[in-house]
């Protein structure tokens, strides 16, 4: 190994390195978001949600169409007809060669087998399943905000945990080279120190990096620039949550989006069996008109018609088809299969819900004795560095003891913090899973 290059490097990157640098402060005016404020802004401005957003508002003009279809149809057709004709010689008829017909009418669908009221429920339950579109991803830009939001908490402990390595390092070394100075450490401990400070030193700018990533992330899935130099304020705190997987699953099965849109699937597949159907059933339409005739652009009549040139007509009509190659049959029959798939898949998609609770609720006690050992360990761990560092300058100890101690403690540091991390995440998640929205992430018992 060359330690002449190590050493050159350590004094380079202590002269001008990161460490050494105070982080910015934030300025008085700079924007700042808690994990409650990162999700409102988040829902408020999030493209994904826009979208889901545009889809419900075209789902309740599709219900308004259908709806139509209940209603008479008003219209009117106008026409131009030029007759060539030879007027026998012993007739006395005679008839216009140009004749304009002029018509408005009105029709009424009376009944037309279920399809116009199976059509529109169908429309309705599709507006339904957009909303609940919506609702699922509202839930999961939550989700993924807050999971985002605690990974950049996590990242910041990460650094300021790197930070603090890095000073001890350079307090150890300081002290390695005063004790070489005066022949009381051999060069060996001196080259030790200043390869774990340039280690140290490239840990934290990996730190940093990842802070910096994170940072971006979470500015992107707020709609902000993604170099802007927000502030986020919160900890990783410990959120008690004691609800039992009974309960968890019980209000999944209520509120999940996505086992609602699979429960209206269904729905809307037995209205295309309706509609499918209908083709066994006869139709019956009612139409009205006013019709007036004549041999000029006003269609009001002429020579040969100076009286009732216009008249009004009533029509009822009725029509079944008795056969049709089997289309109505197999139709119907594949619509009825169709259902039976999104049955099939509905009751498929309640068994993941269960799965998905259980291994969250799994997640959350594992990660709950994760951050009960890592904290016992993270103690004995600092009082491990304080003895060894104690017994070095004490001129007891060995350097390669505290060096030894001093990444265990760094080690133990970011376990924890990782545990705590994890937690809240699984937490965090656990809600989308139940298909609760909690923004702040409050403890709710």
């Amino acid at each position: 190994m060359d330690f002449k290059r190590i050493r050159f490097v350590a004094c380079f990157l202590a002269a001008f390195g990161l460490a050494a640098l105070p982080l910015p402060a934030p300025a008085a005016d700079q924007q700042s978001f808690d994990m409650k404020g990162a999700v409102t802004r988040a829902l408020k401005e999030n493209f994904t949600i826009s979208a889901a957003r545009e889809g419900a508002t075209a789902a309740e003009s599709g219900r308004k169409a259908a709806r139509g279809a209940f209603g008479p149809s008003l219209g009117t057709t106008y026409g131009y007809e030029r007759r060539q004709h030879r007027v026998p010689p012993n007739s006395s008829t005679e008839r216009d060669k140009d004749l304009f017909t002029w018509s408005i009418w009105l029709q009424q669908n009376v009944f037309e087998g279920f399809a116009t009221l199976n059509a529109y429920q169908k429309a309705a339950l599709q507006k339904g399943n957009a909303e609940s579109g919506v609702a699922r991803a509202r839930l999961e830009l939550i989700g993924t905000v807050q999971e985002n939001f605690l990974r950049l908490l996590q990242a910041a402990e990460n650094t300021r945990s790197a930070r603090d390595s890095l000073e001890r390092l350079r307090s150890q070394m300081k002290v390695t080279t005063a004790f070489y100075e005066v022949g009381l450490k051999p060069r060996l401990d001196v080259l030790q120190a200043e390869v774990d400070v340039a280690t140290a030193e490239d840990s934290l700018l990996q730190a940093i990096n990842a802070h910096e990533t994170q940072l971006s992330r979470l500015n992107t899935l707020l709609v902000l620039p993604v170099e802007a130099d927000i502030r986020y304020t919160g900890s990783l705190d410990h959120i008690p949550f004691t609800r039992g997987f009974e309960e968890c699953l019980q209000t999944a099965l209520a509120k999940r989006p996505d086992l609602i849109m699979a429960q209206k699937a269904v729905a809307m597949a037995d209205k295309d069996v309706g509609i499918a159907k209908s083709g066994f059933y006869p139709k019956i339409n009612a139409e009205g008109a006013w019709t007036t005739q004549g041999d000029s652009f006003a269609a009001a009549g002429s020579d040969t018609m100076p009286e009732r040139f216009n008249a009004w007509s009533f029509n009822l009509t009725g029509e079944w088809t008795a056969f049709s190659g089997g289309s109505t049959y197999y139709g119907t029959r594949q619509a009825q299969q169709t259902k039976n798939q999104f049955a099939a898949e509905e009751m498929n998609l309640k068994q993941e819900v269960a799965h998905d609770v259980k291994s969250r609720l799994l997640k959350i006690s594992e990660a709950e004795q994760r951050i009960k050992v890592t904290q016992k360990g993270l103690e004995q761990a600092r009082e491990a560095y304080r003895m060894a560092d104690a017994l070095y300058r004490a001129q007891v100890g060995i350097f390669i003891d505290v060096l030894d101690a001093q990444a265990k403690l760094t080690l133990a540091e970011a376990t924890h913090t990782g545990a705590q991390a994890d937690y809240l995440i699984a937490v965090a998640l656990l809600h989308v899973a139940i298909g609760e929205e909690n923004p702040a992430l409050l403890p709710i018992q």
